[in-house]
């Protein structure tokens, strides 16, 4: 059971120092217990307490970090049941699957390279390839281990014959990758391999309960670096397993079960790709750190990755840009001036919009808290006043010297008052929607 923050505060100098961030220790440890510091971050608690507390107040769900360099991910982590109650933190995974004995290996390598594209100031892109063991020999496998670690993304290796798993690791272990297979019968063997190469080990079972036997078995091992595997017979009975991991950890502070979940859609509804996608979004939201599917396109990655940048955001927090000039398509001071508000997804959808006609364009951001157009305007934040006063606060009286401004169609009543506040600017009223630019842009500067 979690520790109340009287418990902590026992525990804690009890000096007040304030150097912790919090005004008093009481304060101090009250935020322990909410989860939102931790213990070690008072400089005067004695070791004696240190251990004693570490545990109790470590995350019901650890962090597994997999992958190294520019490819390290980090997994699990959660606090929460649902993103409402809390940011959820380190956001679901996608990998393709490729087995050993595939006939055309190199075209499915390739393929996993083609959705690459960025939303919203993210990079979206398969992060995983989940290369399954065949059957087909150590060297098959590790052939396909060597073509697939020149990716640049990190491995899963889904394979439950350790000989063949330790050959395989030989030739990528640098690259930090998950090592998934291991099972009641060869934790063993597949736990000494894991734990010389220095990765995480995916654990799985023929049920919830012999999953949870054998994550006992490997923790009495000493090995906490792990990612449970979920994957059931069918569709059903996996995201019985992935809720009912996530509930007993989080609801029921069962620590056992404190580690980030793998699904694999390629196995419960192989070469079914649309069911695959329609299951994917379902384990986005419930509750799986990585899913395998056996390929992604476009198709599917548009819809799904921009629900899980829907999920894996801050509620709290809103999605913006920083207010400013920004020169498109090589604009200069004589370029003509477009304004709209700092919301994340307005300046991306616009950008696009203007960097597509290849019109040279300066686009003005301003401050409006991340609220879009309408928001912005209903809300006082994006007004004559303050479109003056950003204009003062960037000085772009000085730094441009066109004079003709674009404003977003939906607030076209603000052309009036933007023009008083603006004297000597051509206030000119742009289409409503974002799709519509590039014809107005380029019969505008024809």
């Amino acid at each position: 059971m979690a520790l109340k923050g009287l418990d902590i505060f026992k525990l804690t100098p009890k000096k007040n120092c304030k150097e912790c961030g919090c005004p008093t220790c009481m304060a101090f440890a009250m935020k322990v217990a909410a989860g939102a510091l931790p213990i070690e971050k008072c400089p005067h608690m004695s070791q004696d307490a240190l251990d004693s507390l570490s545990e109790a107040t470590a995350p019901l769900m650890k962090t597994i970090e997999v992958g190294a360099g520019d490819a390290a991910l980090k997994l699990g982590g959660e606090t929460v049941l649902f993103r409402h109650e809390k940011t959820l933190v380190n956001r679901t995974r996608f990998a393709v699957s490729i087995a050993s004995d595939d006939a055309d290996i190199d075209a499915r390598l390739e393929a996993a390279k083609l959705v690459d594209y960025e939303r919203i100031g993210e990079r979206e892109f398969v992060e995983m390839l989940f290369l399954d063991y065949a059957g087909n020999g150590a060297d098959a496998y590790v052939a396909l281990v060597n073509k697939a670690k020149d990716l640049g993304r990190v491995l899963v290796l889904n394979c439950a014959d350790a000989d063949v798993a330790k050959a395989a690791l030989d030739a990528c272990k640098a690259l930090k990758p998950i090592l998934n297979g291991a099972n009641k019968d060869n934790l063993d063997a597949m736990n000494a391999v894991a734990t010389a190469a220095g990765v995480t080990l995916g654990v799985s079972g023929a049920d919830i309960s012999e999953l949870y036997d054998t994550i006992k078995a490997a923790e009495g091992k000493g090995n906490k670096n792990l990612v449970l595997d979920a994957t059931g017979a069918d569709a059903k009975k996996t995201f019985e397993n992935a809720v009912l991991i996530r509930r007993s950890n989080l609801k029921d502070g069962d620590r056992t079960l404190g580690y980030p979940t793998l699904v694999n859609l390629d196995k419960i509804a192989p070469g079914d790709l649309h069911m695959q996608t329609a299951l994917a979004s379902a384990f986005v939201l419930r509750y799986a750190a990585i899913v395998v599917m056996s390929e992604m396109r476009y198709a599917e990655a548009l819809a799904l990755y921009g629900l899980r940048q829907n999920i894996f955001t801050d509620p709290q927090k809103p999605m913006k840009v920083e207010p400013g000039i920004y020169a498109l398509n090589g604009a200069d001071e004589n370029s003509v001036c477009s304004l709209t508000v700092d919301f994340a997804l307005t300046y991306f959808l616009v950008s696009g919009e203007y960097e597509r006609s290849k019109c040279p364009v300066n686009l003005l951001i301003t401050d409006a808290s991340g609220m879009s157009v309408l928001t912005a305007w209903a809300a006082g934040k994006f007004s004559a006043g303050t479109i003056k006063k950003f204009f003062d606060e960037a000085d772009i009286e000085n730094k441009i010297k066109s004079r003709t401004l674009i404003i977003p169609g939906k607030v076209a009543v603000m052309k009036g008052e933007i023009e008083a506040k603006l004297p000597g600017w051509n206030v000119v009223v742009g289409p409503m929607e974002a799709v519509q630019l590039v014809k107005f842009i380029k019969d505008f500067t024809a």
